[in-house]
């Protein structure tokens, strides 16, 4: 008993540290819960931004921040897109939430600075038809562990509308039953985890795949590694974004020509086809929301092409 209180006894605060702790402004608490590597980044370059706009030089002085000055700030975007000015206030508005929780200021001085509105009603990001999709699918080479792999991520993306980070952070273990049936255990955006139903096609994919590379055991590490390695040789390793980008899925739209028709192609094309494609075969907007991990139903929207039929479009009314 006396060992198990003194092990105890080394994970107690002291006085000095608890001092310490109580001290941190919200501000920086704010800042160290932003868990995305890509978030916090852009989160960081905007506010220090502000900072330099309005003068302020320590966390203490945003609570005396106004209106006006969120208002002068936004004012001098001058040449910026509208989706870069809507996330620098969107930057500075989470950290006024945050201050406002913990009621280090009285009100969020962003409430109320008009926004400039959203490209329009869909995304910039091009999806691709259904007969692209099948002819990506059936890309990559049945011989090679390269193209089992590769054919299992394909199916992976296109099935499923997982971001590309996403799918390198998947490990063996993440693809397992619950409730009898196969999932996808995906950690999104914000730390946020969701639990995503496996599509038997992509099932037969990836069972195929691990058992062709011998790593259907490692449960703790990465689900998708390199196949070569002529760096370092070590491939017990996540496989990189950019490989997923430049080695797998631009390779093979190249090689059945979908970047010669599809300008603007890229990694996340495959998540706008699914989700697209999802909610064309009556997928719910809500369970499609919750599915790609969207903290907001609007960005979601922005993939429902249901009333943009392309058939309909008057260019194939018109008769002479």
């Amino acid at each position: 008993m006396s060992k198990e209180i003194s092990v105890h006894k080394q994970y107690l605060l002291t006085k000095a540290d608890f001092a310490r702790l109580a001290d941190v402004p919200p501000e920086v608490e704010w800042f160290a819960n932003l868990k995305n590597k890509n978030t916090r980044d852009a989160y960081k370059r905007d506010i220090k931004n502000f900072m330099k706009f309005t003068g302020v030089q320590t966390p203490e002085e945003f609570r005396v921040i106004s209106r006006a000055h969120v208002i002068a700030w936004r004012d001098s975007f001058e040449g910026m897109s509208p989706a870069t000015v809507r996330r620098k206030l969107s930057a500075l508005s989470s950290l006024f939430d945050y201050l406002c929780d913990r009621n280090a200021v009285s009100h969020n001085p962003v409430d109320g600075v008009k926004r400039p509105p959203s490209n329009n009603n869909e995304g910039k990001t091009p999806a691709i038809s259904n007969a692209q999709a099948k002819q990506l699918l059936e890309a990559p080479p049945s011989d090679t562990l390269k193209g089992i792999r590769d054919k299992a991520i394909i199916s992976t993306l296109l099935y499923h509308g997982l971001r590309r980070g996403e799918l390198c952070s998947l490990r063996v273990k993440d693809f397992s039953a619950r409730e009898g049936v196969m999932h996808f255990c995906v950690r999104g955006k914000g730390g946020k985890t969701r639990f995503i139903p496996v599509a038997p096609a992509t099932q037969s994919a990836i069972k195929l795949y691990l058992d062709e590379a011998g790593h259907a055991h490692d449960y703790d590490e990465a689900l998708f590694r390199p196949v070569i390695n002529n760096t370092t040789g070590i491939l017990n390793k996540p496989l990189h974004p950019a490989s997923v980008y430049k080695s797998i899925v631009m390779k093979y739209a190249k090689e059945v020509g979908i970047t010669l028709d599809s300008r603007g192609f890229c990694v996340h094309s495959l998540r706008a086809t699914s989700a697209t494609t999802a909610l064309e075969n009556g997928a719910d907007l809500a369970q499609t929301q919750k599915w790609l991990g969207h903290s907001n139903i609007s960005t979601t929207r922005l993939y429902d092409k249901r009333g943009q039929k392309v058939e309909e479009s008057p260019s194939f009314k018109v008769r002479y």
